[in-house]
């Protein structure tokens, strides 16, 4: 059924269901009042489905449909390892807290109906599953383990819950250690664990790759592109047609630089930058992905579905196929390339006062690289300034307008959060050889301030157009999580303003800057940055409070982010006058699915990211195992101490596992204390620990504290 159509047919069934003279019916008896025609029934079903699936209706076990409470709402459910688990709302701040013998049998990322009720503090939203309106998981990837007459298999994904039962004649042969794609065959219920069949087996979770291969099914991430996608690609040319150029505004004369990781291969942006009379004339220009990417194209419609390319340890899984990705769309140098280019002049306060956007032919000299760009303006390193002495000049001009732009956004109280990121080297077998944190400089942040300028600008001038677009929004944080931000930052001397049960990005930037270089900055940055809610792609124009800004979008990533890609899109349409009405209109009906699809897969490849990194810092801490490391604690639970290294290794003392007293966890002042000792550990606290064990089953790594005596 066409989109619209059941929309409509929604809109007449519900305004049905909700007139006066309608009492909860059958789907026969709805066919007969609404004298449905018989070849008709099938769509008033998958009508009824759709409304029952957004969780506007519901079915008694009589099969009566009637319209849902206002307790009842349908959201996602979110498992944990302990039974209970989460249901996440759309659209609503806080999560519904379903116990364990609430679930119905719901597992991980299934889509469910709840009837909602406050629990016996009045604090906290509890509620009951009624309805399973959606399965996630057909396919489960885990670890095999064997018994005498079945087998059953650990899913990967530890908030799956519960294990799945496996009949002898459905192992495939699997013995214990594989690890194995499930076909489940039964979802179970509250008392009954799943069943499945094993339909692959991907190898010992030994065996080099396997890890990573079993991450990259447990989430379902496309391993291949459809044929009618490289057919598409094949069309393609490995260079521009000199055709192409016409009616672009010609800028290969300007010295244009790409600056990247060495590595990089998908070069998507590049700089331009002069200066005269106290003016910057900054040009950022972006590969003209959407020349090759054409609307609805098998291309565009399989990009779309991958939202973002994904980047693994030992590999990247690409939104768009190498041909284009690091190919005719890469920025790369010395060949000419198609772009689109924000121009923009700004003052020596960082004003932008003038721009322009444009369609672009430009040509890159030189293809820089963070470390040598880092080298010339940090290191004063001589042999590398005269290697690029022709460029030295260009780089401290962008160092100079960068810092002007840090300190704009600094003033009107933009957050930076410079938290470590973890740089993971491997062999050629895919074995963790080295892990060091991957640290920003001079070169990785002057880019950092250019993109943001860009993206900023971009997102302001399509607003004030008035036209669809899809943009980058970041909601102010909830007020509980901020309040409970400042009583623990009371416990170190630190306070931040509230007003009106909001606070503004300022109070939390300055609170930053206090803390830096004090033994509690990486612990109240931890903090701060987990009492602020995820940034999201939006069809409407909600501001971005860790910028603190009103207008941000991403434009500057359309080969590896999909909504960068659809705003070219519209922007190029716009360029070229042929915004009309009709599809204006078309715009703003597909820009809020593509804001949501973009989201999620965003979500679905910053989970696997972190699942690839953790086993490989698993991995690597099992050739440690009975060595002494110094470490900060990052994190208390009731039944443990995260404790965090240098190289951002992060590993827990259970406290089970603590010999030399009975501690117990004081949640208000983030401290663990022993009952007869009184002996405490703090978050922020410098520790000695000993690895004592890994599990890569889990992701784990655990530790015992060292005492400094020994």
């Amino acid at each position: 059924m066409d989109k619209y159509i059941l929309e409509e047919k929604k809109r007449i069934l519900i305004d049905f269901i909700n007139s006066k003279e309608y009492q909860p019916m059958k789907l026969k008896e709805i066919g007969t009042v609404l004298q449905v025609p018989r070849n008709e029934k099938q769509d008033l079903r998958e009508t009824l489905e759709s409304l029952l699936s957004e969780g506007k209706i519901e079915v008694d076990n009589a099969g009566r449909y009637k319209l849902a409470d206002a307790s009842t709402k349908t959201g996602i459910f979110n498992g944990t390892q302990r039974g209970y688990g989460f249901v996440v709302i759309e659209g609503e701040p806080d999560d519904i807290f379903i116990p364990e013998n609430a679930t119905k049998g719901a597992l991980h990322n299934d889509k469910v109906m709840v009837s909602v009720k406050r629990d016996k503090t009045g604090k906290r939203q509890e509620g009951e599953i009624i309805r399973i309106l959606e399965r996630a998981n057909s396919i489960v990837v885990g670890t095999f383990e064997k018994s005498k007459n079945y087998g059953f298999v650990i899913a990967d994904n530890q908030k799956f819950g519960k294990d799945i039962f496996i009949q002898k004649e459905h192992t495939k042969g699997a013995v214990n250690g594989h690890k194995v794609v499930v076909q489940l065959t039964n979802y179970g219920d509250r008392d009954k664990n799943p069943e499945g069949k094993v339909i692959e087996i991907l190898g010992h979770m030994n065996d080099p790759g396997v890890d990573i291969k079993s991450v990259i099914l447990a989430y379902n991430l496309p391993q291949e592109f459809p044929e009618e996608v490289m057919e598409q690609v094949e069309h393609v040319e490995d260079e521009i047609n000199p055709n192409e150029i016409t009616g672009r505004k010609d800028i290969r004369n300007l010295p244009t630089v790409t600056i990247d990781g060495e590595d990089a291969k998908d070069l998507d942006d590049a700089i331009t930058l002069s200066r005269e009379n106290g003016i910057y004339h900054l040009g950022v220009h972006i590969a003209d992905v959407t020349h090759y990417v054409t609307e609805n194209s098998p291309l565009d419609k399989e990009a779309l579905k991958r939202g973002t390319s994904v980047y693994l340890v030992d590999r990247v899984i690409p939104m768009l196929p190498h041909k284009l990705s690091n190919g005719i769309c890469s920025l790369n140098a010395g060949t000419d390339r198609l772009a689109l280019s924000c121009f923009m002049d700004i003052d020596e306060k960082g004003n932008v006062v003038g721009h322009e956007i444009a369609e672009t032919v430009i040509q890159v000299n030189k293809r820089m690289t963070y470390t040598s760009v880092k080298k010339i303006l940090e290191d004063k390193d001589e042999e590398e300034r005269k290697q690029y002495e022709e460029y030295v000049p260009i780089f401290e001009l962008m160092l100079e307008l960068a810092d002007i732009l840090r300190e704009k956004r600094r003033k009107r109280g933009s957050i930076d959060f410079d938290f470590p990121e973890s740089k993971i080297r491997l062999d050629e077998k895919g074995r963790p050889i080295e892990i060091n944190p991957y640290e920003r400089n001079k070169a990785t942040k002057i880019i950092e301030d250019f993109m943001l300028l860009a993206n900023e600008t971009v997102a302001e001038d399509f607003f004030w157009q008035e036209l669809p677009f899809v943009y980058r929004s970041h909601e102010n944080p909830d007020s509980d999580k901020i309040k409970q931000l400042g009583i623990f930052i009371n416990n170190f001397g630190y306070s931040i303003k509230v007003s009106q049960e909001e606070i503004h990005p300022k109070e939390l930037q300055k609170l930053l800057i206090k803390i830096d270089n004090t033994p509690e900055e990486a612990l109240i940055s931890r903090l701060t940055l987990r009492s602020m809610k995820r940034a999201k792609y939006t069809a409407s124009s909600d501001g971005h409070f860790g910028l603190a800004t009103k207008y941000y979008c991403h434009f500057t990533s359309p080969i590896r982010r999909y909504p960068d890609l659809q705003i070219h899109r519209i922007i190029k349409e716009n360029l070229h006058g042929k915004l009309n009405e009709k599809r204006v209109n078309h715009y703003y009906k597909i820009v809020p699915d593509v804001a949501r699809q973009s989201s999620l897969m965003e979500r679905r490849a910053d989970d696997a990211e972190r699942d690839v990194e953790k086993l490989k810092k698993v991995e690597y801490m099992s050739q440690f195992i009975g060595e002494v490391f110094e470490g900060v604690i990052s994190g208390l639970t009731n039944w443990g101490l995260y404790v965090e290294l240098p190289n951002t290794v992060e590993g827990m003392v259970r406290v089970s596992e603590m010999q030399d007293d009975y501690y117990i966890y004081d949640e208000e002042h983030y401290t663990m204390i022993g009952e007869h000792t009184r002996k405490t550990y703090k978050l922020g606290e410098k520790v000695k620990v000993e690895v004592v064990g890994t599990d890569k089953l889990l992701k784990t790594i655990d530790f015992e504290f060292v005492d400094e005596e020994e």
